[in-house]
């Protein structure tokens, strides 16, 4: 029996090693700094992201990448990586490093996008960031070195029917044409593991694993319990593990689960965005969110990456349809603020770039530069960068997060449509108005007497509030306001030094 209790607490401890972030303490949140620049990313996490207490960033791909100028450099173009050499657009190993120390020190951790299914396709062009070369059709990257019996065999593209029949070609035949690696090829394995190694020794916190259910979960497993412990020159604790999400696209119904890739690692919760912009977009009521979570059909709450939106469906990719980007702000930030209200799932939120084609790329000089996220006055971003996570409704509920701390949800109330409203512990209270009248409601707050800023209408300046005022009786109620045709859909308060008074 002792043997049998070691063995389930060992196999409960294994299952679990890579679902940790591995935040600074007091902080959670991770957002998504698409397409930017490493200089710019270290300046953002000393004097915003660690301020105002994000957890981490998930940056770019940081491994060369094909330059395509047929194509005027797409976003894309990142994801057809040319060798694991560390320089793209957005810096050099040097300028990564010091990212990396720079952010950690802020304690705002660093999780990569680890492109390892595949190589590039067959572009035009025929250089990388770094300057080295490949030889398409004869599937050779010297600059790795990957040759034809690295990939996987024989030769095939999927089909889009494959993904409702046929697992196997799914993971072993060609992504939209992208050179397919063989990760169960001892070669390709080592050169996965001593890329992903030296970005965890150079200070990484983790990886979202790119394109994961097109590879085969074994093979994975073996990749990652390859990998080293976090760093901890950089803060991380003694055998901490790297935390890993995987990309799994899965609305229901295809060949390939989700629940194959929760044994190795956290998942991308798809499902999460597409209920949340639904709801939000007044398509279903909102008081049917009392149920949040696993009873939704979605992941367990320790094996799910949540968010709206992400790079890829924010532009009609990645299937599901129907999410809300920044476009709509007004249900966005509703959207939003429930994600990080509720206690489900480990959140992460998108940092965008304008677009309007959904192939542009990020904002650039005539040479094909990035060109740096501006900041205005007001604290928001120009030069063509959108920077949610600047928006006050956004960064105000990271905060508000913060303070929840892992209290669950408590004191449920709704309207009997859409207006909802409940608590964290007794650390938090949140509010939403999605119908077509006022919310005018003495609601239980569960905070301790006093006055409180709203965090979302308005910032604590001193002593006083920009937007709102709340005042909590002592028996923890107070009158909740949210008009049907206010800026905002939602009222936010919570026990931290940003909106208690």
């Amino acid at each position: 029996m002792v043997k049998l209790l070691i063995c389930l607490v060992a196999f409960a401890t294994l299952v679990d090693a890579y679902k940790n972030p591995y935040y600074a303490s007091g902080r959670s949140v991770n957002v998504h700094l698409f397409e930017w620049k490493w200089n710019d990313i270290a300046d953002e996490c000393e004097r915003f992201l660690g301020p105002r207490g994000f957890g981490g960033i998930q940056i770019s791909p940081p491994n060369e990448n094909v330059v395509l100028w047929t194509y005027n450099r797409p976003w894309w173009e990142r994801y057809q990586p040319m060798s694991y050499v560390l320089v793209t657009r957005s810096g050099d190993e040097r300028q990564f490093a010091d990212m990396l120390r720079r952010c950690n020190n802020a304690g705002v951790r660093i999780y990569v996008d680890a492109i390892i299914n595949h190589m590039t396709g067959e572009p035009p062009e025929n250089f990388g960031t770094a300057g080295n070369t490949a030889v398409y059709r004869d599937w050779y990257y010297p600059a790795v070195p990957y040759r034809a019996e690295h990939f996987n065999w024989p030769h095939c593209v999927i089909d889009g029917s494959d993904y409702m029949n046929n697992a196997w070609r799914v993971r072993n035949c060609e992504l939209v044409g992208l050179k397919d690696l063989n990760q169960g090829h001892e070669h390709t394995r080592n050169m996965i593991v001593n890329f992903m190694n030296e970005l965890i020794d150079l200070g990484v916190a983790g990886f979202r694993i790119d394109a994961a259910k097109h590879m085969w979960p074994h093979d994975l497993r073996i990749i990652y319990d390859r990998l080293h412990n976090l760093n901890t020159a950089h803060g991380f604790p003694a055998n901490a593990r790297p935390y890993i999400y995987q990309e799994v696209i899965d609305y229901g119904g295809e060949a390939i689960s989700r629940d194959e890739y929760t044994p190795i690692g956290a998942v991308t919760e798809f499902r999460v965005g597409m209920e949340l912009s639904n709801a939000f977009r007044g398509n279903n009521q909102l008081r049917w969110l009392t149920s949040w979570g696993p009873q939704w059909g979605l992941l367990a709450h320790s094996d799910a990456l949540t968010f709206i939106d992400n790079h890829d469906n924010e532009r009609g990719h990645g299937g599901g349809g129907g999410i809300l980007t920044y476009k709509e702000p007004r249900p966005y930030k509703g959207a939003i603020a429930f994600l990080l209200a509720h206690p489900y799932g480990e959140p992460q939120i998108m940092s965008s770039f304008d677009f309007w084609d959904s192939e542009v790329g990020p904002p650039m000089d005539h040479s094909g530069n990035i060109i740096s996220p501006s900041i205005n006055s007001d604290g928001t971003c120009g030069n063509g960068w959108i920077c949610q996570h600047r928006w006050r409704q956004i960064y105000g509920m990271v905060a508000f997060r913060n303070a929840a701390a892992n209290t669950g949800m408590n004191d449920w109330w709704d309207n009997g449509s859409n207006q909802i409203a409940f608590c964290r512990g007794g650390n938090a209270f949140v509010a939403f108005n999605n119908d077509y009248w006022d919310l005018n409601q003495n609601l239980q707050t569960c905070l301790p007497t006093g006055r409180y800023c709203d965090v979302i209408s308005g910032i604590k300046v001193g002593s006083t509030c920009q937007g709102k005022t709340v005042t909590v009786g002592n028996d923890g109620r107070a009158q909740i306001q949210v008009g049907a045709n206010e800026y905002d859909m939602m009222l936010a308060i919570h026990i931290g030094p940003e909106s208690r008074l």
